[in-house]
């Protein structure tokens, strides 16, 4: 390898090291697709999904039957004005895009559970709102 190539691939390196996003879209459903797989992984989530008001999957990152069961079931928890228990290992935060809710939902979840949460949150907001 010549010098100029090392240097190269050295420089290359140094900027992935100091970039904290390792993949990166400038697609939408791609970039989200991107932070809820980082986020369920870092959260150690079975499951997270973004869903829309009427239950859809926007984006998720998990097994897909799972990803459309907690998106369809996102909706009527978040705004569930019963007593009845919540679904065990379910989170959602309700996020306000451009004027509308969409729904972060998770399933299972570690010990970093809530702060995986709200990156995600975070991510999602900063990429819908783009």
């Amino acid at each position: 390898m010549h010098d100029t190539t090392r240097g190269q691939a050295r420089g290359r390196a140094d900027f992935r090291a100091n970039e904290r996003r390792s993949r990166r879209s400038d697609d939408t459903m791609t970039a989200l697709h991107y932070q809820l797989a980082f986020a369920r992984h870092q959260g150690g989530f079975d499951a997270l999904v973004l869903a829309d008001s009427a239950g859809c999957v926007v984006a998720g990152a998990g097994a897909w039957a799972t990803c459309e069961l907690l998106a369809a079931y996102a909706p009527l928890l978040a705004h569930d004005d019963s007593t009845s228990p919540p679904m065990p290992d379910v989170e959602i935060h309700k996020l306000a895009v451009d004027g509308g809710e969409v729904l972060l939902c998770s399933r299972g979840g570690g010990t970093e559970r809530a702060p995986s949460m709200s990156r995600a949150a975070s991510g999602c907001r900063r990429i819908l709102n783009v």
